[in-house]
């Protein structure tokens, strides 16, 4: 029976807390009074949530796994969910508990009134450094002016979106994906859905310092052309300036008797221009490393096995009314 909500989870090393964020979603979606599916993505876990959610998913059919062969990523597993997903309407939500799923009914209300996005955006964030909401602060607002597409400040993925959202975003096939800013650049008419995020209920984040920047990488370069064009600028102004000092340096040698002793200044300016060269052939190098991986046309994820689903040849055969975006 196909479901009117779909609730996609994607799980990372999630075993202490994976089995309280099934009964909170259960309670939650129950309450709803529609058919629904819980989706868990397993993203190359290394700890038992695989076997949890194998023996939740036997005994509750309306949980569905999707066990990846390896990690692919947080967005990759977001990304798979809504493949395999069936709903009417996909809810994201991440398996931590930091965001109630109590919200989820407040987003199904706003899908109601004709909303195709409803999207989390967090009054307040518990339990997180210092560090961290500064920097995510800063992030949210520079990726907002380096864009032209507008994506909302202080939200992360959990969201609501309807089918026919799910089924664009399907379309999209680029391999660095920053599944938030795709969901603004589709379009659609969104809104929000304001709350306070929680502390992480167990375990420890997934979103280490370095794979911060790594997300922060992939959604500016993945929706700005900008900093292309800044290092062009600077480029420019930094040539303009070295020629003027060389006009300096030669008007020094032949029309005066003084000159610099040493080579300390001329060491000097090597390393900075060659260190902003550097700097600036590394931002050239992060977009053309993406086109090499688009080049290269590779899969997103694959699939080890999954639970609760008919087999492949139903499974294609139920998706062949859809349309998508190539």
């Amino acid at each position: 029976m196909k479901a009117r909500y779909s609730v996609v989870v994607p799980m990372y090393n999630e075993e202490e807390v994976i089995s309280h964020t099934y009964d909170r979603l259960k309670q939650v979606m129950d309450r709803c009074g529609d058919s629904y599916e819980l989706i868990f993505v397993n993203d190359g876990s290394r700890d038992r949530t695989v076997e949890i959610m194998q023996e939740i998913s036997n005994r509750d059919k309306r949980v569905k796994l999707v066990d990846f062969s390896r990690n692919f990523g947080h967005q990759i597993a977001i990304t798979a969910g809504m493949d395999y997903s069936s709903g009417d309407a996909v809810v994201v939500i991440d398996a931590d508990l930091q965001d109630p799923p109590e919200v989820i009914l407040q987003m199904i209300e706003k899908w109601k009134e004709g909303y195709e996005v409803v999207y989390g955006k967090r009054l307040k964030r518990h339990g997180e450094t210092l560090f961290k909401k500064v920097t995510a602060k800063l992030f949210y607002r520079l990726l907002s002016s380096m864009t032209s597409v507008e994506i909302p400040t202080d939200t992360g993925d959990f969201r609501l979106i309807d089918r026919k959202v799910c089924d664009v975003l399907r379309g999209l096939k680029e391999k660095n994906r920053y599944v938030r800013g795709l969901v603004s650049w589709v379009g659609f008419r969104q809104t929000m859905v304001e709350y306070v995020r929680e502390e992480r209920f167990a375990g420890e984040t997934k979103y280490p310092l370095k794979k911060m920047i790594r997300f922060a990488l992939d959604g500016i370069t993945s929706f700005s052309h900008k900093p292309l064009k800044i290092a062009s600028y600077v480029g420019f102004f930094i040539s303009f300036f070295s020629f003027l000092y060389l006009f300096f340096v030669l008007f020094q040698k032949v029309f005066t008797s003084w000159t610099v002793p040493g080579w300390t200044s001329i060491v000097g300016v090597n390393l900075l221009f060659n260190g902003i060269v550097l700097m600036l052939l590394g931002v050239i190098g992060e977009y053309i490393g993406r086109i090499y991986d688009e080049s290269k046309d590779r899969p997103l994820y694959i699939v080890r096995e999954t639970r609760g689903y008919p087999a492949e040849e139903e499974l294609k055969e139920s998706r062949k009314d859809k349309t998508y975006v190539r």
